[in-house]
């Protein structure tokens, strides 16, 4: 067989891999959402429990004060947030009726200056509520998962456990510390590094915002508080989306003046730590081009559902680490990150020598 004639077969027998498994994912999103959800928070915890074990913590007791203090974070969201959750979807048709008739009111300014905009044409294009129903169906969802809150805090469990003596196991199976393992570390160590690091801006910024929105006597802050900090694992365009439903909300209950603060405070907040402080911290290497964003949003809210948009980002990031990894798919990688700049190179001190 030629040459080329291989290489095309190779190429069209991994693109139906590649589309098999994509079917087979979308056909098993009910087991996979908990399992990916179960996964990133391990991976979050994981630095916590080496810290742990460096400081003599049996890993059984290191496994299970980060379980505590994950049932706790989960309690407090069960009780404070989820009620948010459930009143503001029982408000949520008053709040798009009071919505349509505050942007009526405002067409009707524009068509006594002269521009003349159809509340039928433009409410067809345009429906505002669509922002707030995607807000409340994705922490519904969210809510949801939390119904088999047991099921996914036993896999956190289990993947802990394992993740304390994988090196060990993965060195007695190869036999030597040779690439494959420098590999996998280094890929783990990226991956905790990013997550971590993500994680932490995410909190803060929920925070922020949560707090905001208290001093500025918006309806339900705790939820948009919570809504910023998960949408925040979206550079660029989470954020975007985690504003909209407040400043909307906001211009219903207290007016547009007020309801441009908020926007103002949201982007301060946004830009100074996602734009700014954030990629000091992270690096350039560790991230993703505007358009692979939004592709990936797409992709994996495709695939997996309103869960999977907030896991879009946390799920290309550690398969664009992974391409990282190995000289052969690193082209890959750097067309999924942003645009490189002018300057040489850096020599990466991690880079596994061939």
């Amino acid at each position: 067989m030629p040459e080329t004639t291989s290489k095309s077969l190779r190429l069209i027998i991994s693109f139906a891999c590649i589309i098999i498994i994509i079917a087979g994912f979308r056909a098993a999103d009910v087991i996979l959402v908990p399992f990916f959800l179960s996964f990133f928070i391990a991976i979050i915890c994981a630095p916590v429990l080496f810290w742990l074990q460096r400081h003599k913590v049996p890993t059984a007791i290191a496994v299970l004060i980060i379980i505590t203090a994950i049932s706790i974070l989960t309690f407090f969201f069960i009780t404070f947030v989820s009620s948010s959750i459930t009143e503001f979807a029982r408000r949520l048709p008053v709040y798009q009726a009071q919505l349509k008739s505050i942007i009526a009111q405002y067409l009707e300014w524009f068509d006594k200056v002269g521009i003349q905009i159809s509340n039928e044409t433009f409410f067809e294009y345009f429906d505002p509520g669509v922002a707030m129903r995607l807000a409340a169906n994705t922490l519904m969802r969210l809510r949801g998962l939390l119904t088999n809150g047991l099921l996914i805090l036993l896999t956190v469990i289990f993947i802990l456990l394992e993740a304390s003596g994988f090196s060990r196991k993965l060195l007695a199976a190869l036999g030597t510390p040779d690439q494959s393992l420098q590999r996998f570390e280094h890929i783990a160590t990226s991956i905790n590094h990013y997550l971590g690091i993500k994680s932490i801006f995410s909190l803060i910024t929920g925070a922020l915002i949560a707090l905001l929105l208290i001093l500025m006597g918006v309806d339900f802050p705790l939820l948009w508080g919570m809504l910023a900090f998960l949408l925040n694992y979206v550079p660029t365009i989470g954020p975007i989306i985690a504003a909209i439903p407040a400043i909307l909300l906001t211009m219903v209950q207290l007016g547009l003046f007020k309801a441009l603060l908020v926007g103002i405070g949201y982007a301060a907040v946004n830009v100074i730590l996602g734009a700014i402080i954030e990629p000091k911290l992270l690096g350039r290497r560790l991230g993703l081009s505007t358009l692979v964003v939004f592709l990936s949003l797409v992709f994996w809210g495709w695939v997996l559902g309103p869960i999977g948009m907030l896991l879009s980002v946390p799920l290309t990031m550690i398969v664009k680490i992974g391409l990282e990894a190995s000289e052969e798919t690193r082209w890959i990688a750097v067309l999924l990150g942003p645009e490189p700049d002018d300057s040489p190179p850096e020599i990466d001190s991690d880079k596994i020598e061939t």
